[in-house]
């Protein structure tokens, strides 16, 4: 499957409310054509400084959506721990009623979720970036692709150490749940049976992350530019899928 394929894939089983938010492939895939469909000319000049001017335009949108959601998940990230924290330490009752507690849980499974999407969303821009550019690059006989992405490197939509984090301590925070849960509970249920078949944000993130090994997996042009900046964890053994079992699934 091609990449522009792929990307629409991925847009499609994106959050809805983030679908405008990726990369205008389509767009620059027809500035690249009418460039190299074209001789030395205005209007060839023309299209090169419209393409480059789309790309850095591309990339700052990245950067203030990327931004925007990361200071989201730091604000409720915080908000969370300082509720188990006080539930841990008895100055806070567990919620009760099995309403609030689903609440809680679902509270939480979609935030490790929408972290992880955004970790994704970091990843499949950055690999269209290279995609179009490697296309540019090709067509036109110009080396725009590495110093173009080597500034992509530097770029806020790109560090995804925060996020990360934030990935790992939600997790650990998830098990506190689980763990108060089943004492306050007696219920059988582990951090490791949740999930919901009825769980948009699951579905949405499995589906991301499997189609973004498609599109690792498939790449013909294996290097440090190429390939997508997501952490190996994310990709071959995210935490998100252990927490995945449909078979035993408790409602959310």
């Amino acid at each position: 499957m091609k990449f522009g394929k792929r990307l629409k894939k991925q847009v499609e089983e994106s959050l809805p409310e983030w679908r405008d938010k990726f990369l205008a492939y389509k767009r620059l895939k027809r500035l690249v054509r009418l460039i190299s469909g074209g001789n030395l000319s205005p209007r060839r000049a023309t299209a090169e400084a419209a393409f480059v001017r789309v790309l850095d335009g591309e990339v700052d949108r990245f950067n203030a959506f990327f931004l925007e959601q990361e200071e989201e998940f730091v604000i409720r990230q915080r908000e969370l721990q300082e509720m188990v924290k006080k539930v841990a330490a008895g100055e806070e009752a567990w919620p009760s009623g099995a309403a609030e507690m689903r609440r809680v849980r679902k509270e939480i499974v979609d935030l490790h979720g929408e972290m992880v999407l955004l970790l994704n969303y970091s990843a499949i821009n950055y690999t269209g970036l290279a995609k179009i550019l490697k296309k540019y690059d090709k067509r036109t006989g110009r080396l725009l692709r590495l110093p173009f992405i080597e500034k992509a490197l530097q770029q806020p939509f790109f560090a995804t150490e925060l996020i990360s984090r934030l990935v790992h301590e939600c997790e650990a925070t998830m098990e506190v749940v689980f763990e108060a849960e089943r004492e306050h509970t007696g219920a059988k249920t582990t951090p490791m049976a949740v999930v919901a078949s009825d769980q948009g944000i699951f579905r949405n993130t499995v589906a991301a992350l499997v189609t973004m090994r498609e599109i690792r997996s498939g790449s013909s042009t294996y290097g440090h530019f190429s390939l997508p900046p997501m952490a190996a964890p994310v990709l071959q053994d995210s935490s998100l899928c252990r927490y995945i079992q449909v078979a035993d699934a408790v409602p959310i």
